[in-house]
């Protein structure tokens, strides 16, 4: 057995065409994702980041970015769209993978998504501190909130996401980030 890879060789490592995440040591190489989970991901990019930036709440990144997780060994995750406080965002390396849970974190369903993986993915995210996590299921037309409480919220198509007290006032409708025509 190989011993566990972490986040700094990671670092290293060129996949082309290819996206990576490291879990518990373990490199797990994806496919890119599909036209619409990317059209999806940057139209809840979008209405984030507009928000975020007009009330100066912090920072969204934008797909596959990396965070350090879990340390011993290394996890580094990729969520489609995150948010980090301000207030937590001191210290943010130039270069590398920060080693800080966003507050939130929005998952892309892609039609080949395993439901165990996905659910894997979700409680990481809870398990090293995200505040929730929104999986958007374009296909069904819904997003799951999950919460570290154990909560789990469905919001339909006509229905908005709300910020909640992660995002105090921010609100979007859910067929408003489906929409890509």
């Amino acid at each position: 057995m190989t011993a566990p890879l972490t986040a700094a060789e990671l670092e290293h490592l060129s996949f082309p065409d290819k996206q990576v995440e490291l879990i518990r040591g373990r490199l797990v190489v994806l496919e890119p994702p599909s036209s619409w989970h990317g059209a999806v991901s940057v139209n809840l990019s979008t209405q984030l980041s507009n928000f975020v930036r007009r009330h100066a709440l912090g920072v969204v990144f934008g797909q596959d970015t990396g965070f350090k997780i879990f340390a011993d060994p290394d996890t580094v995750r990729a969520a489609d769209v995150a948010f980090v406080a301000r207030e937590r965002m001191s210290g943010f390396p130039r270069r590398g993978y920060a080693a800080v849970t966003p507050d939130l974190v929005a998952e892309v369903l892609s039609p080949d998504d395993r439901a165990g993986e996905v659910l894997a993915k979700v409680a990481d995210w809870l398990r090293a501190g995200a505040r929730a996590v929104w999986v958007i299921d374009p296909q069904r037309a819904q997003a799951l909130v999950y919460r570290p409480d154990g909560s789990l919220s469905i919001v339909g198509e006509h229905d908005a996401l709300d910020g909640e007290e992660i995002l105090p006032g921010f609100s979007c409708l859910l067929s408003d980030i489906l929409a890509i025509a």
